[in-house]
């Protein structure tokens, strides 16, 4: 079937460079996508064909043949009316896994936003694309003390994950870990799985991923996902994912989020999740709904900025990963080489202790006692060290491999506001060939400005936890490194008060 896609605005072709002139809201039939260079190869309704820059296209919805199930609904792999929340079809995901296969093919699904073979999201499908008519969704940013930031809401938003329980399916033939999810604005419990959570991060990746770091879920496992340790691990790191999540207050105020924590009934949550996969304002469109109070910036101011938060986000993605193979080294060392140290000192001063007894020598008890006391000391001590990092290091580490995940999203945020900045460069250029108008040209430096207010909010969201989050793991982990030097003096005391001074 041949590929479609809509005009998104005009474009006026240049003599002999095999261009196509096209018209916002033609429709267009897709001839070749790997030309290249930003450019596809497009046929007209007149049959002329050649090509047109790829971020003037935005691809049309293919009509599928969905199949319904029993009730009438579009089967969507995991829509089902399973007792305990809604559950997915019968096919494995790498995660859920099934020993069966269901009677039901899910409906395929095709983003609407970008070409399949776009290498990423393209600022060009925002800069001088129309402005959604629809208000409610607007994203104001405010001018506060440290520069620009988002509307928080006025009651901070949270969720517990608790009550992990083995649900099964088809009869026995599909199990899976399903978590209850109570969030602070209605205090009334949902149910979700992993593959719910997967959807979530996805729709919001989708959403926001241009401009906002969504970080990435904990790793899907296949063997032993219902062991006792890898549910608990997992709903502690969902609950890490979702604290985070809650704490943005763009996030956490936006449709889908909403949806995943207060969905009342099926229907309910049927009809928010499809128009939550419908939704159009996604990825650099997301720019559209920005609406900042403060005066337009140029695009050195612009440039400069985005060149600062790169230099800052590679910076702290290069020391937050070093800490991690720091703590991580240091964690075996405590649980391996370092208990089995103190073991061995505890073991040559109680064999010690043993051959001075053999001696039969009067007077010596008490010097013997104190030996087998101390090597008695230093065993403890190796339990004590065995068991520290779980105390003191694991918050740490977790703490550095949340930033981990969302540094690590940076990357192709600031790509799309370096993309955004180049086009505008050619601004003037493009005016002088006739392909922009001077009134798109000022569009392009207002859209640049709200891209630029869009990153500095975020960053000031970011650096805003970032002062918190490390006051408070740092706290925690000193004060258990002080109980845990406390512990060892305390016992090395006790063990030097047995021994008689001459």
């Amino acid at each position: 079937m041949a590929l479609k896609a809509q005009v998104l605005y005009d474009f006026t072709a240049e003599t002999g460079n095999n261009e196509l002139t096209v018209r916002e809201g033609e429709t267009v039939t897709v001839v070749n996508q790997s030309v290249g260079g930003g450019w596809i190869e497009a046929q007209n309704s007149s049959g002329q064909t050649g090509l047109v820059p790829e971020g003037y296209l935005q691809e049309l919805p293919v009509l599928l043949a969905a199949v319904e199930d029993d009730d009438g609904e579009w089967d969507d792999d995991w829509d089902d009316q399973s007792v305990g929340g809604y559950h997915g079809d019968s096919q494995g995901d790498g995660e859920d896994g099934a020993s069966g296969r269901g009677t039901h093919t899910p409906s395929v699904k095709i983003s609407l936003n970008r070409f399949p073979f776009s290498k990423g999201p393209s600022p060009e499908v925002f800069l001088l694309a129309k402005a959604p008519a629809n208000s409610r969704d607007r994203l104001p940013v405010y001018m506060g003390e440290v520069g620009p930031v988002w509307l928080y809401p006025s009651t901070p938003l949270d969720c517990v994950i608790a009550d992990p329980k083995k649900e099964s399916k088809l009869y026995g033939l599909k199990s899976f870990i399903e978590y209850q999810i109570t969030p602070s604005m209605t205090n009334r419990a949902v149910n979700h799985r992993y593959k719910h959570f997967d959807w979530l991060y996805e729709r919001l990746q989708e959403k926001f991923g241009s401009a906002l770091p969504i970080p990435s879920l904990p790793d899907k496992q296949v063997t032993g996902r219902f062991e006792e340790d890898f549910i608990r691990s997992r709903m502690e790191r969902l609950q890490a994912w979702m604290t985070r999540m809650c704490r943005h207050p763009v996030v956490s105020q936006s449709d889908v989020f909403q949806l995943f924590l207060t969905y009342r009934d099926e229907k309910e949550w049927k009809t928010g999740k499809r128009k939550a996969e419908k939704d159009e304002t996604v990825g650099p469109m997301i720019f559209c709904l920005i609406e900042p109070e403060a005066t337009e910036l140029d695009a050195v101011e612009v440039e400069q900025r985005c060149e600062q938060y790169s230099r800052f986000t590679k910076l702290m993605d290069d020391g937050v990963k070093e800490l991690l193979n720091v703590g991580n080294t240091h964690w075996k060392r405590c649980t391996g080489p370092l208990p089995k140290e103190y073991e061995r000192i505890g073991r040559a001063f109680s064999n010690l202790s043993a051959v001075f007894s053999s001696s039969k020598y009067p007077g010596e008890e008490t010097l013997t006692e104190a030996l087998t006391a101390a090597g008695k000391t230093y065993e403890e001590i190796a339990e004590i060290v065995a068991q520290q990092p779980q105390k003191d290091l694991h918050f740490l580490l977790e703490t550095n491999g949340e930033y981990k995940g969302l540094l690590g999203c940076f990357p192709e945020i600031i790509a799309v506001h370096k993309a955004a900045i180049d086009k505008v460069k050619e601004g003037d250029r493009l005016v002088s060939a006739g392909k922009i108008s001077n009134n798109d040209r000022k569009t392009l430096n207002h859209r640049i400005s709200c891209m630029s207010y869009t990153l500095q909010a975020e960053m000031n969201h970011f650096h805003s936890n970032r002062i918190y989050d490390y006051n408070r793991v740092m706290q925690h982990y000193l004060e258990e490194q002080v109980t845990f030097y406390q512990q060892i003096a305390d016992k090395l005391r006790g063990a030097l008060s047995q021994f008689t001074t001459l």
